[in-house]
């Protein structure tokens, strides 16, 4: 059994108040400590995807902050004190300064992951 802290997890993203960190969790999933500033929207660097949204699902909790998550079928809104379960299919804006944990399966989200890197150049 493992335990994950933000600080001892690395830094997969970075940039513009962006701070994305993930490690593998174990069972192929892999866990993300994940800062959004107010404003980001990932709708942009999903592009490319299927449906121009994330693919990967997403198992987490906000400590902080507010999203916006844009679906195929409409919209909704996420504030902090809730769990949540995104399915495959999504995009998020931060409508706040936003921070969550996430658990997501890892080839999945690696994959998205690359592809955002690829999109913003890094």
């Amino acid at each position: 059994m493992t335990g994950f802290t933000r600080e001892d997890t690395p830094v997969a993203m970075e940039g513009g108040g962006l701070d994305f960190r993930m490690q593998k969790a174990g069972g192929d999933m892999s866990v993300a400590f994940i800062h959004l500033p107010k404003g980001t929207d990932m709708g942009p660097a999903l592009k490319g995807l299927e449906g121009d949204l994330c693919q990967c699902p997403h198992w987490g909790y906000l400590f902080k902050g507010r999203i916006r998550m844009r679906t195929a079928s409409g919209e909704e809104t996420y504030e902090a004190g809730q769990a949540y379960y995104w399915g495959p299919g999504h995009a998020p804006e931060a409508l706040e300064d936003t921070d969550v944990v996430e658990f997501s399966p890892t080839a999945e989200f690696s994959a998205v992951i690359d592809h955002v890197k690829a999109q913003s150049g890094g």
